[in-house]
């Protein structure tokens, strides 16, 4: 750690030269190729718990491409959403009706009330303060916080954090016990999927660990809970990157979205059956070698990275 500490000075210094270049990179035009390539990326690593923000940043930068940039990322992202309603759409139906119907019923005390609820308070937290940025922090996408560095040390940390769920949680609950708290508590963890390469199904998860979640009960849950911000997010970002200005044509932004939805699917249905047998000791060193090997990329003066 000490290492480490003495390296963070330098690596923020190179962050911040990172920053300012931001703007300049992401006019590059996004071909259909790229954005095939980069819906897959998007798809593959969206649920997984290693952040897709990240990898759709640092993937196409270490091609040569570019970053794409936060307004193509959120569009892409609507394929994901399309993928989560395509797997859980029995669930999400029988979610919101089931719902819905306690409370005409009054039964607030059901598990059907209590689910419902939950996601819709997880919810709040990641609308309310991703809103607030939209709003009055119009650089935060150009900012320190998206540059390679802030990336690499935020895999690093968001992977000891899930190393330490994975060694604390009891794994005992699944959604019969879900209370508003995990509704709640979940959805704290979720906001913090604004800061790039913190990962929204990483920190769902790690969260769900910690409050006493199984594992595929707190994957599902964060699936279902990252529905309604995944959906906003894409919505908010659609009028920008398909604006005159725009460098993404629609041809490549569909070919981005149909890439999206297939490897989204793809890896919902791969993870929900690996943690029914397996723990999420993988993802810890996966993201602790990727965030390593962005830090000695930085320290090594790959100025594409």
């Amino acid at each position: 750690m000490g290492g480490l500490g003495m390296m963070m000075p330098w690596v923020v210094g190179q962050a911040a030269e990172q920053a300012s270049d931001v703007a300049e990179v992401t006019v590059q035009t996004i071909t259909l190729f790229r954005a095939v390539v980069i819906g897959i990326v998007q798809g593959l690593t969206e649920f997984l718990p290693i952040s897709s923000t990240a990898h759709v940043k640092v993937v196409p930068v270490l091609l040569g491409w570019g970053d794409p940039g936060v307004s193509f990322t959120a569009v892409i992202q609507l394929g994901s959403v399309a993928a989560i309603l395509w797997y859980f759409w029995d669930d999400l139906s029988s979610v919101t009706a089931k719902f819905v119907q306690a409370v005409f019923d009054r039964r607030f005390d059901g598990p059907d009330f209590r689910l419902g609820l939950g996601i819709l308070l997880g919810t709040l937290p990641i609308v309310t303060v991703g809103l607030f940025i939209k709003l009055f922090v119009p650089g935060y996408d150009k900012s320190i916080i998206r540059s390679t560095g802030a990336i690499a040390i935020t895999s690093i940390v968001m992977a000891m954090l899930l190393g330490v769920a994975e060694l604390m949680g009891q794994r005992q609950r699944d959604f019969s016990k879900l209370g508003l708290g995990d509704g709640l508590a979940v959805g704290i963890a979720q906001m913090l999927a604004l800061i790039p390469g913190v990962s929204r199904s990483g920190s769902t998860l790690t969260a769900g660990l910690f409050v006493g979640l199984k594992r595929e009960t707190a994957a599902r849950f964060s699936f279902l809970l990252g529905t309604p911000a995944i959906l906003l997010s894409g919505l908010v970002s659609i009028t920008d990157v398909v604006g005159s200005d725009s460098a993404v044509g629609l041809v490549p932004l569909i070919g981005g979205l149909v890439a999206a939805v297939i490897s989204s699917y793809l890896a919902i249905a791969w993870l929900i059956e690996f943690l029914k047998t397996h723990s999420t000791w993988v993802f810890v060193w996966y993201r602790l070698a990727f965030g390593a090997v962005l830090l000695i990329a930085i320290v090594s003066g790959l100025e594409n990275i």
